[in-house]
């Protein structure tokens, strides 16, 4: 459920190319923060929207869009945010 809500959330946000959610929360099951409810995720975003921002910008344009989901349902969150031209030159 977590994992469509953030999914939900950040294509409405920023329309992306790219949205890959992982969600690793079972393999933290005995930590504070699982114990409390939120969940482990990996996102991996490609869109326009980060363009010309810093890791930083990025990071917050992502934390942002999610709002209230990372003070509750979201423990930990890492974030892999790029532009359409990093994507083609990760391919390569």
């Amino acid at each position: 459920m977590t994992s469509e809500t953030i999914k939900r959330l950040l294509h409405d946000a920023f329309n992306p190319t790219l949205l890959e959610i992982m969600d690793h929360s079972a393999a933290h099951a005995g930590h504070t923060g699982a114990r409390n409810g939120g969940g482990h995720y990996h996102v991996t975003i490609v869109s326009d929207a980060f363009t010309g921002k810093t890791l930083v910008q990025r990071h917050q344009l992502v934390y942002k869009a999610l709002g209230d989901m990372m003070k509750q349902e979201i423990h930990a969150l890492g974030i892999n945010a790029l532009s359409p031209s990093e994507e083609t030159i990760g391919n390569h």
